[in-house]
């Protein structure tokens, strides 16, 4: 799990993030930091979590231990508590927040003795380090650690940027109504097949059945339900009042990229009515599921299934088609006539690693490299013949720097563009890798040959003209930086890995250069800076997914696309830009069978292609389960939003007359 907070001092201490765990343990320094010392004693918790909850949970204690002899103790202690009572329930506003600080300065000047001096310190200290956590369940009505149970319906459910009722398509999938099931999960995410083979599968990482043994499978079953389906094509359904629909087909909205934030925006909008143009800068949309994903992890067909879908709902797309080369921002409103834009452009341009030697032959971007080798599988899509400028890596030493989804996916393509080796080198610990991939993709790369080296940096690029070789530095790990992971060092020593080639994969940035200066505000990162409502700072245009957010993963891109579409459909209609919610109907369907039977019930081995039968080809290696097994996962659901009914009072489906049907 990852690390979060510590609670120092007992019930009346303070908690410190993960920016304070360089503080050394002694009186003072925990005082300056916003805690206490206390006997001593300290609580070390994860992201499980929710801080809100922690300061409850503390503040409870100290107010039932109030002996009552002066008001501001034996009053406030109990308004404090109210007021998280309510924000734990969803119930909260912001002036709560206000009110909690004012009440706790009284408190600690006021109070006659030291417990209710201190009773306001957990919250306090909360309140001052997590304040987007409250903020979550106020604004959101979300609790980000899961812990909450109003706003809980259950963890998987929670955990998913999108929101998907996973719940609700397992046991749809259990009874074998697989179309049912799609249409639930299209409801909020409208590619199931992309995400049933290329998603970090965030609820499986909160699957209370994981509790118990292992989590549900719930990509992979996913991955059958969408697969079964495939050959039925789907249009998507109208979404709102019909005179709504009618109004909103007067206007016009330009999405500018066609990857899956912008595709998701361009669909959502398409079922509200308006008409809804993509322009794509590359020849196929897609955008980094077609130009970065490669095909074995995702075969192309799969994908542009699931665009022709889009399509389906009314959305034009126009590929070959930049901003700033082939139209400006100025003409889509002036000249086209659009109500809106949405800047859905990705982060498409590779990072330097600023060593000497980066100019030399062979020092290639990662990102560049993946699109290249992908043009080949998009263009045969098009029925065109293309080949990407790869360059020739058979029998060639590869060497790849960075520890991301984009390394670990260079390497194994290198290997299957027969390189003889292939060296990954990462600056930290191998744990410390933030690669998003499932860990059956590290796992792959390596069963693959593919050597990880860590605690390594490279310094100098060998060669004259073209690479020879790179010299790595050691690295030891000392202090903690603000992820919980403790900063590289270098250690001194140096030594030589000789490489052909040098890809560099170190992260992306969005490529703004048809941007004049100043046009849009953009943040120290170079991405947009958008508001809650995802607009920008010029009237009309609007931003999400990774030129906002830095690099991130499908179903955040997707669930961004959600948000923006319900921002700029408010935009139109009322000229108001707020926080966006994306809303859809909840499903409560009924448990179908004993849970018990599937008690003992365990995960299964997903099938994999074997590792001699990858090698120099582009064949899918993870292969989807078979019905029975899909049935069967599904069924081990343990259904936590049932029980979230039960403990809202809420009445729970009819198993009866679902029976019957």
């Amino acid at each position: 799990k990852q690390f979060k907070a510590v609670q120092t001092g007992g019930p009346l201490g303070g908690c410190l993030p993960a920016s304070c765990l360089n503080t050394p343990v002694d009186f003072d320094s925990l005082q300056d930091a916003g805690a206490v010392m206390g006997s001593g004693g300290m609580i070390v918790v994860d992201d499980d979590t929710c801080m809100v909850e922690f300061a409850k949970y503390f503040l409870t204690f100290a107010a039932a231990e109030s002996c009552g002899k002066c008001t501001p103790c034996r009053v406030g202690g109990q308004r404090l508590l109210e007021i998280l009572q309510r924000i734990t329930e969803g119930k909260g506003v912001r002036k709560d927040l206000d009110l909690i600080r004012e009440i706790s300065e009284q408190m600690m000047t006021s109070s006659l003795c030291g417990l209710g001096q201190r009773t306001p310190g957990p919250v306090m200290a909360a309140l001052r380090f997590f304040e987007e956590e409250f903020l979550s369940h106020i604004d959101q009505k979300l609790c980000l650690a899961g812990q909450c149970k109003p706003l809980v319906r259950a963890k998987c459910i929670n955990t998913c940027p999108a929101g998907v009722d996973t719940p609700a398509y397992l046991a749809m999938i259990a009874q074998g109504r697989y179309e049912e099931g799609l249409k639930i999960h299209r409801e909020r995410n409208p590619f199931a097949l992309i995400c049933g083979r290329a998603c970090p599968a965030y609820c499986e990482a909160k699957c209370r059945r994981g509790e118990i043994d292992d989590s549900v499978a719930v990509r992979h079953v996913k991955r059958f339900m969408a697969d079964h389906e495939v050959n039925k094509p789907w249009t998507p359904e109208p979404v709102g009042a019909p005179q709504e629909r009618e109004a909103a087909a007067k206007h016009k909205v330009a999405v500018i990229g066609g990857g899956p934030a912008g595709l998701t925006a361009a669909l959502r909008l398409a079922q509200r009515g308006y008409k809804v143009t993509v322009y794509e800068k590359l020849p196929t949309p897609g955008g980094m599921l077609s130009w970065a994903i490669p095909e074995y992890r995702l075969p192309r067909d799969m994908l542009f299934a699931e665009i022709e879908n889009v399509k389906r709902a009314g959305v034009e797309i126009l590929c070959n088609q930049a901003l700033g080369r082939d139209f400006t921002m100025e003409e889509l409103f002036d000249r086209m006539g659009y109500k809106a834009v949405v800047l859905a452009i990705g982060a498409h341009k590779g990072r330097s690693m600023g060593v000497p030697g980066e100019g030399k032959i062979g020092v290639i971007q990662g990102i560049d490299f993946l699109r290249e080798v992908c043009v080949e599988s998009c263009m045969r899509h098009l029925g065109q013949q293309a080949k990407g400028k790869i360059p020739d890596l058979k029998d060639k030493r590869v060497g790849v720097v960075g520890g991301g989804d984009v390394a670990i996916d260079v390497s194994r393509v290198a290997l299957r563009l027969g390189a003889r080796e292939v060296h990954v080198m990462y600056r930290r610990a191998g744990d410390d890798m933030p690669a998003t991939h499932l860990p059956e993709e590290i796992e792959g790369a390596l069963h693959e040959g593919v050597r990880i080296h860590t605690l390594v940096n490279p310094v100098a690029i060998l060669g004259e003209e073209h690479v020879t070789g790179v010299e790595l530095q050691r690295q030891r790990l000392v202090e903690f930086d603000n992820t919980a992971r403790r900063k590289p060092a270098a250690f001194g020593e140096t030594y030589t890995l000789n490489l052909d080639y040098l890809i560099r994969a170190i992260g992306q940035t969005p490529d703004l250069s048809w941007m004049n200066f100043g046009e849009i505000e953009t943040t120290r990162a170079r991405t947009l800076l958008v508001n809650e409502g995802y607009a920008t700072n010029r009237p009309g245009v609007f931003a999400a997914g990774d030129a906002v957010s830095g690099p991130a993963t499908i179903v955040q891109a997707i669930a961004q696309g959600n948000l923006v579409a319900v921002a700029v459909d408010e935009w139109v209609r009322t000229g108001k830009v707020n926080k966006p919610q994306f809303v859809t109907q909840r499903y409560d369907v009924p448990q179908m069978h004993d849970l018990q039977a599937y008690a003992d019930a365990r995960r299964p081995s997903i099938p994999r292609l074997p590792v001699e039968q990858r090698e120099r080809n582009f064949r899918e290696v993870e292969m989807g389960l078979s019905e029975e097994a899909a049935r069967a996962e599904a069924s081990r659901c343990l259904r936590c939003d049932l029980e979230w009914l039960e403990v809202m009072g809420l009445e729970k489906p009819a198993v009866a007359a679902e029976a019957g049907k």
